[in-house]
Formats: structure tokens, sequence, C-alpha cells
């Protein structure tokens, strides 16, 4: 019977472990493309719709709102469903608001379908889920940073690709308004092709797709509940809880950075549209490595069989991320914002990858309840960051106290600490 890989051979497509890897990572990647093509048009949306401040801001919250129920109901979905048909009914029901937002007429109709959009951040849950049901523990955190993190970089891509894309369409003949529209169609496109990829070419787990399995009795580790269960467990187990905020203090400032790093380049330095775009897309095209580095040396850390080399890490990478966005926040030109911007995305980005490292480890009975809440924390972290914002009117003043609160936060991941016996358990099944 087929088990998990326990390599990673990238140019590999031949086994079920390594096709899933590939489709998961292009399928988050469109998903992030389309939950972030909205951001760096914003400038242009702001003046056709005649946006305030306090507008702004609410889109900015309902881009990452809906994501934390969405979230926490995906990974008990994939336990029951399977991540295969899950995958499949997230990029199809997505790519409806997606393509939606290109008609909005009013500020009102661009928030709903700006809401509506956020489902397909939930896409990150599936991604991990996939990957932790495929891959051995000696390789799936790398297995789970290096696709989170290649999936991650679709909103770095859209930061660049969306002005330039509308562009082209200017460049086309049409009107400013009919560009940011057509080009916002695009995104909602690939997810429907997506879809029909990842229902055709992948399977559940190494054995097969879960309805077969169950159908034949053969267990299956990832989803032996499911749904309500799997939830329950998961919500019961403190280290969820502290990496629920861990999560929130790095992926929910990722993408918080997202939404107003464009607008924040364009409004405090004065950069054009497309240099603005070019900046903000370099934070997210971290996640093409940083995001595995987090996973890979979450990996190594743990090779002698010490599963709390894990969390140490994680604490350390939390600390550099909150004094990199303090520097962030004072930088008084373009370039050294950019040069922080880069310093405490590495930093974020890396420790993305190695809460993700740590999930597969908290409750094999319940991984999708797991992932899914621990998920949702990272968009709970960018509301609460966008409230944030709103409240104080000032986005630098905000950078500061987040940059304070991601370092009180690493905290969290010290306190998620394993005990001698789980971490003995590891150990042998790492051997």
């Amino acid at each position: 019977m087929a088990s998990k890989a326990t390599s990673i051979k990238l140019l590999s497509i031949s086994t079920p472990q390594m096709r899933a890897f590939h489709l998961t990572w292009m399928a988050f990647f469109i998903c992030f493309f389309a939950w972030f093509a909205c951001a760096p048009l914003m400038p242009v949306i702001k003046g056709e719709f005649g946006l305030t401040p306090a507008q702004i801001a609410n889109i900015n919250i309902a881009a990452v709102a809906v994501t934390i129920l969405v979230r926490l109901i995906v990974g008990p979905l994939c336990d029951h469903f399977g991540p295969r048909k899950a995958y499949t009914g997230l990029l199809l029901l997505g790519s409806i608001p997606v393509i939606g937002v290109a008609f909005a007429q009013s500020y009102e109709s661009f928030l709903f379908f700006r809401l509506a959009i956020g489902a397909a951040g939930a896409s990150f849950v599936i991604t991990q889920y996939h990957t932790s049901v495929m891959f051995a523990p000696k390789v799936v955190g790398t297995a789970n940073a290096a696709a989170a993190g290649w999936g991650n970089a679709g909103g770095g891509v859209a930061q660049a690709a969306m002005p330039l894309l509308m562009s082209a369409m200017v460049m086309l003949g049409v009107t400013e308004t009919l560009g940011w529209r057509a080009a916002l169609v695009v995104p909602g496109v690939l997810m429907i092709v997506m879809a029909f990829v990842y229902y055709n070419f992948t399977q559940d787990c190494p054995q097969g797709n879960y309805k077969e399995l169950r159908a034949a009795g053969v267990a299956i580790e990832g989803g032996k509940k499911g749904g309500w269960s799997s939830f329950k467990l998961a919500a019961a187990n403190y280290r969820v809880w502290l990496l629920f905020i861990t999560y929130g203090a790095c992926f929910g400032i990722e993408i918080f950075i997202h939404n107003i790093a464009a607008i924040y380049y364009v409004d405090h330095f004065k950069l054009t549209l497309a240099q603005a775009g070019m900046a903000a897309g370099s934070f997210g095209l971290l996640a093409l490595f940083a995001r595995a580095l987090g996973g890979w040396a979450s990996d190594k850390f743990a090779a002698g069989g010490n599963l709390n080399n894990r969390v140490i890490l994680l604490f350390v990478l939390m600390l550099g991320e909150g004094a990199g966005l303090l520097m962030f926040a004072h930088a008084g030109n373009a370039v050294l914002a950019i040069a922080a911007m880069l310093f405490f995305g590495l930093f974020t980005h890396m420790a993305c990858g190695a809460t993700y490292a740590v999930v597969p480890f908290i409750d094999k009975r319940a991984l999708g309840g797991v992932a899914g809440i621990i998920g949702a924390g990272g968009n709970v972290g960018a509301v609460a960051a966008g409230f944030l914002m709103k409240g104080l009117g000032d986005t630098q003043q905000t950078l500061s106290i987040l940059g304070v609160l991601v370092a009180i936060s690493a905290l969290c991941a010290l306190a998620a600490r394993f005990s001698s016996v789980t971490v003995q358990e590891t150990a042998i099944a790492t051997a």
C-alpha cells in the first residue's frame, strides 16, 4: 500500500505525492493572486468611487474577514470529503465574486464582492492539509512551507502584475475604468481552469481518495472522523490556540501589508502606481523562498529528535519580525522603507513556514481542524490590524504598535512546547 513520501523530488510528477505538491501550490498561487488582485489597483478604484479613508479601511477588513469563517469550516471539510473535492469546490465558488467585483458600480457592491473574495484565502488550509497527509514527518515541514510559500507568492505577483495588466488593457484602447475591470476578470477565469485540473489530477492521500478508502474499510490518518468531530478535538487543544495567536502575528501581518503597502507607498512616499506595485510586490515575492526556508530550518532544527526545537525557532523568528516591523514604520524614505520591509518580510514568511511545520504534530486525529483553526488565526490577526488602523487613522502609528505586539506574541510560541513523552514519540517516528 502506498505510504507518505520521505523525500521531495521537485522535478517529478510521477507519484501522487508530488502531483499533489505541485498542483496544490499552483492552486494556492492562483487563489492568492485573485485574493490580492484588487489591492494594487486601489489608488485607481479609490478615485473612481470617491472612497474615504474609512471606506478603504472597511474594504481592507472585508478582504480578510470572511476568510476566518471559511478557514474554520474548510479544515474539517477536508477531513470529511478529502482535500481534492474541497479544493475543487473552493476554486469554483471563489471564482464567482472574483469575476463579480469587475462589475461593481458602487462602494457598497465593491465592498460586498471584496468580502466574498476573501473565501479564496481559505485555500491555504487545504494546501497545508494536502501536503501534511502526503509527506512523512522528517520532510513535512519543508513540504508544507514550500507549497505554502510558492502559493503565497501569488499575492506578491498580483501586486506587481495587476497594474501592468491594467496598463496593457489601456494601451489596447479601453478606458482606465474598463481597464481595471477587465484585468480583474483574469484571475477568476484562472480559478475555474485550476478547479478542473485539481479534480482530475490529484487524489486525497497516498492510498487514494477518502470516499473509496472508507468504503473499503481502510483507516485514514488525516480524516478519521471528519467534520464537527475534527473541529471539537482541535478546539480542545490549548496548543492550537497558542499557535492561533502566533499565526495571527505573522500571517496576519503578511496579508495586512499586502492590503496597505501599495497605497502606503503612494501616499507616504509619493511613488507612482507602478513603482508602488513593484515595491509592494517584492514583499510578497519573498514567499518564493522564505516560507520554505522557515519550514526547512524547522525540520533541520528538529532532526535530532527534539520537537521543541521547532517552537524555539518560531520564537526567535517572531522576535525578528517585530523588530523589522518597527524599522519599517520609522523609515525616513522609500529606499529605507523597502529595505526594512524586505528584512521584516523575511522573518514574517519564515515564521509562517515554521508555524505550519509544527501543525502536523499537534493532533493527528484532527489534522483538518487543527490546520483550519490556526489558519483562521492569521485572518483574525489581519482583521485586528485593520480595525487598529481604522481606529488610529494613521498607518505609521499602526505599524509601530503592531511591531510591539508581534514581539510580545512570540511568547506564545514558547508556551506551546511539547511534553517529554510527545517529544520521545516523535523522535521514534522520525528515526
